[in-house]
């Protein structure tokens, strides 16, 4: 069980909770739990979540590069849209520090470098046109319109 603090601490009534049961058995208080794949925290931050994915978009790099380093571009580009720009709940974001989103957007730029093998200084936009993919806000922007329409 998980129980939300009001944002108005004004209107918190009381920190403790008696306990309650279920079938005979005690539930347990987290400050954090996972539903439906999906990170939800009693602070209702979403940074956990946003951190869970900058660790995600690495491992699935890390996994394409090693098994289609030396394939064509537009394969490796299918790749990429296909494993990498996939932020699951992305449309749920909604309270989250600039620090958290700031490293998601630095981890998906790269990521994208490390697989296609771009110095570090590259031109982010220069590479963005190059492979035709589409930017970090870009991302953002078409996760929010799709999910209030």
């Amino acid at each position: 069980m998980c129980i939300f603090s009001p944002k108005d601490k004004r209107k918190l009534v009381t920190s403790t909770f008696p306990s309650f049961q279920l079938d005979g058995r005690d539930l347990n208080y987290v400050t954090k739990f996972k539903y439906l794949g999906y990170l939800i925290t009693n602070d209702e931050s979403d940074d956990k979540a946003i951190l869970r994915e900058v660790r995600a978009m690495f491992t699935r790099t890390n996994i394409l590069t090693r098994r289609f380093s030396l394939c064509s571009l537009p394969v490796k580009t299918v790749r990429f849209r296909t494993f990498c720009i996939c932020f699951f709940g992305m449309e749920l974001w909604r309270c989250y520090t600039v620090c958290a989103i700031n490293r998601l957007r630095s981890s998906y730029i790269r990521c994208m470098k490390l697989f296609y093998k771009y110095p570090k200084y590259y031109s982010v936009t220069s590479m963005l046109l190059e492979l035709g993919l589409p930017s970090f806000e870009t991302l953002v922007h078409n996760s929010r319109v799709r999910f209030e329409i």
